[in-house]
């Protein structure tokens, strides 16, 4: 959060300078765990990209020292360290990352119980902004909170809580995704749910992105069968690219990707067939799972390469070894370039590439 950084993040191309230092202080001591085997020479690589885990990643850019930055859900890895509070990755390339930390030394306060899920990280008025899911499995009332931090390696500082399922009047709040155009902020936010005010919604942020102004002024954009939204703006289209199926079921996670596009931020989002997203049962298949990977999903933002090429960064497991030691679910970070044809995105064969693919560009 210091000064700029170019970053491309939400929609087209909203650039951000900033001047930071590689060194990590994060909110746990640093020990550095690199990926293995993620590439095989400077330019291919082979998924999974980092192993064991980076759940819901969301990623930024920090063009003043070329490295990207990667968090996820807080997770135990099996490995005798107990739960990482919102692991950080870094890379130059987005193929080979390093471990370098947590975001917190400790769980926010404002919630008896849960679990710090699914950050979305963005950079904003010189700060770096997380805003993360606060949450049990089936909880009743689980809410979003807001951590601020001065760089991207943290130590991320929380702000408490922006909502939680009954201020809101939306289930399963959970999942949040920054979104700011016009020099106004957004937060969307939403997952699965049979209830009546079920689905993906989005609501207004103030200037700094640390509240709501009104909690009754939240926008649908989609049903109760999404969850972990992402906006990208492209040529004049707003796209929806949102989860659905089971996310932690190991070998039996059925977690898939679909997109709609809308050529308004709040909607409708249609997907090819014209279906409104805001029904049940809609969207265009862009993600599916195959022999090697399952559970492909909750993707972060679309990462433009330095040739134009676009990626994504999902979690995936193998299913013929999806969990850890201790139980949990051994979800990788994988990684896919973002074809357009006829302004639609596509993932070559709709599911994750299995063989050495040509890797992102940047100088």
């Amino acid at each position: 959060m210091l000064q700029s950084t170019l970053l491309k993040y939400c929609s087209g191309v909203l650039y951000l300078c900033l001047l930071s230092s590689c060194k990590s202080s994060s909110g746990s001591g640093a020990q550095t765990i690199k990926t293995t085997g993620a590439s095989v020479n400077k330019t291919t690589y082979i998924n999974p990209v980092f192993e064991p885990i980076l759940a819901d990643p969301t990623v930024v850019h920090d063009l003043q020292n070329k490295l990207f930055y990667a968090y996820g859900t807080a997770d135990n890895w099996g490995d005798g360290k107990g739960q990482r509070l919102v692991s950080i990755l870094q890379s130059k390339d987005l193929v080979h990352w390093t471990w370098i930390g947590t975001a917190f030394s400790a769980k926010p306060n404002w919630k008896s119980e849960g679990g710090i899920w699914a950050p979305d990280v963005v950079l904003l008025n010189g700060k770096y902004v997380m805003y993360y899911a606060y949450s049990t499995w089936g909880d009743p009332n689980p809410g979003i909170g807001v951590a601020v931090a001065d760089k991207p390696e943290g130590p991320f500082i929380d702000r408490g809580k922006l909502f939680d399922s009954k201020s809101i009047d939306v289930p399963n709040s959970i999942d949040p995704y920054f979104f700011r155009e016009k020099n106004h902020n957004y937060l969307f936010w939403g997952s699965f749910s049979d209830a009546a005010t079920q689905g993906t919604y989005g609501v207004s942020l103030d200037n700094d992105g640390m509240q709501v102004p009104d909690l009754n002024k939240k926008f649908k954009v989609a049903a109760g069968d999404f969850e972990a939204v992402v906006i990208h703006k492209r040529k004049g289209y707003y796209y929806f690219i949102g989860s659905k199926g089971s996310c932690c079921e190991g070998e039996k996670s059925s977690y898939h990707v679909l997109v709609g596009r809308s050529k308004k931020l709040m909607g409708p989002y249609l997907d090819r067939e014209g279906r409104d997203l805001a029904q049940r049962g809609n969207g265009t298949l862009l993600l599916k799972g195959n022999d090697k990977f399952v559970g492909t999903g909750h993707t972060s933002r679309i990462i433009t390469d330095d040739q134009g090429n676009d990626w994504l960064l999902y979690h995936a497991m193998d299913p013929k070894r999806p969990r850890v030691s201790t139980g949990g679910n051994r979800r990788m970070l994988l990684l896919d370039q973002v074809i357009w044809k006829e302004d639609w995105p596509m993932i070559e064969g709709e599911t994750s590439s299995v063989i050495a693919k040509k890797a992102p560009i940047f100088k």
